[in-house]
């Protein structure tokens, strides 16, 4: 595919397909039901309220739902991150804010009912991962504060929907099941070295043959393929500039190791300073980064504009832009 089709296609599939496949409220409540055990039977007690202004990568990967007294946001993400905790975090703030907008004063001295948030994250990722995993926002803090001395926190349940993981889970949800044997399909006619577009065609084909997925595949067979594309080219991205993070901190890392190497002499041994400095000029690159982000996120809480911020931590492009215009 060539960069000018690439560039309309990021333009035009702004869903991935995990979410476009769960965008009628009567899949999305049997997903509901079976991930809480439950046996809500109207779809229409859903109330979607999905923040359509937050983007990973290009693309909308999130799904946002009230349910009687329950707040949910489901994801999907092939990429595993230690930040879905605070992505979480700040999603459920927008979202809050929301519903909290025509609400009584909050110094009120009646206590203001809040629907319980549940943050689920669906991973079908390459890497390998357990069945089910907590990932907490207690976790970024510094480590030597204990969980509980937060006064502040957020779970996010990850949960493996790789080919042959939580079966239980899948027998409960065809339509999950379903989407886990589509993306099966793909990897594996990939490793038969198809390349992407002909794994897609040849795994949509298969797919319609043996009823799975059919309806979707068969109305939206074009979509589909440029959603998968998407979403491959951005996992071909991130892993890419995972490359080139990596490459810069060595090559940083080995300048200023063989600068105070030779500083500290010669005794001392050039692979000793090297090390160092490839430690120290890391921890620095993290310090700096860190300190910058805590700066841009409370400029942006100070002005209201949570929503961006939820951007921010994902798009790196649109963080940039962020700190050039409050000059950070």
């Amino acid at each position: 595919m060539n960069q000018s089709t690439q560039s309309n296609t990021n333009r035009e599939y702004k869903d991935r397909l995990f979410k476009f496949i769960f965008r009628e409220k009567q899949d999305l409540l049997e997903l509901y039901n079976a991930l809480n055990g439950t046996t809500h039977d109207d779809p229409e007690d859903i109330v979607v309220n999905t923040l359509e202004d937050v983007v990973y990568m290009g693309m909308r990967n999130d799904i946002s739902f009230l349910l009687q007294e329950m707040l949910n946001l489901y994801e999907h993400q092939s990429t595993m991150s230690p930040n879905l905790p605070l992505r979480g975090l700040l999603y459920f703030a927008a979202l809050y804010r929301k519903l909290l907008v025509n609400h009584e004063d909050l110094y009120s001295s009646r206590r203001i009912a809040l629907p319980l948030p549940r943050f689920v994250i669906f991973y079908n990722g390459s890497k390998e991962e357990p069945e089910s995993t907590n990932l907490y926002l207690h976790d970024s803090f510094p480590p030597k504060y204990r969980s509980d001395d937060a006064d502040l926190d957020c779970r996010a349940t990850l949960i493996n929907i790789n080919s042959g993981h939580n079966r239980e889970l899948m027998k409960k949800c065809r339509r999950l099941e379903e989407y886990s044997i589509f993306v099966g399909k793909v990897r594996e006619y990939q490793k038969k070295d198809y390349i992407i577009e002909q794994a897609i065609e040849l795994a949509v084909d298969d797919c319609v043959r043996n009823g799975i997925l059919e309806d979707i595949l068969r109305e939206n067979r074009e979509e589909v393929r440029c959603m998968l594309l998407t979403e491959y080219n951005e996992q071909a991205h991130i892993e890419n500039e995972r490359k080139i993070a990596a490459d810069e901190a060595f090559e940083q890392g080995m300048e200023l190791g063989i600068e105070e190497g030779m500083e500290r002499g010669i005794e001392q041994g050039m692979e000793r300073g090297i090390e160092e400095g490839m430690e120290r000029g890391i921890e620095q690159g993290i310090k700096t980064g860190t300190e910058r982000f805590a700066r841009l996120t409370k400029r942006l809480m100070q002005e209201e504009r949570t929503e961006e911020l939820l951007r921010a931590t994902e798009e790196k492009d649109f963080r940039e832009k962020l700190y050039e215009e409050y000059g950070i």
